[in-house]
């Protein structure tokens, strides 16, 4: 992929996660976009609450991996780089 492609898609998930965080931030947690591997796979890092939270998994799926896919279907997974993560 090159760069111009991946700060594309970057810009796309940037989207997407703004519509999630208003919905984490009541809680007092966030997710970052870490980056966006060659093979589609998306590598957030949790913030705050989310870190620690037993729902994370759930609003992962539910929640992060719905809203990226609806803006880039061609994306295979979501995973957080601190500990807790999906697989599409």
């Amino acid at each position: 992929m090159s760069s111009e492609e991946k700060k594309a898609i970057s810009e796309k998930i940037e989207l997407a996660l703004e519509e999630v965080r208003p919905h984490l931030k009541v809680d007092g947690g966030d997710v970052e976009l870490v980056d966006v591997t060659d093979d589609l796979i998306v590598k957030v890092k949790w913030l705050g609450n989310c870190q620690l939270c037993s729902m994370s998994t759930m609003t992962m799926k539910a929640g992060i991996e719905q809203a990226v896919k609806q803006k880039i279907p061609n994306i295979t997974a979501v995973e957080a780089v601190n500990g807790i993560g999906i697989d599409a």
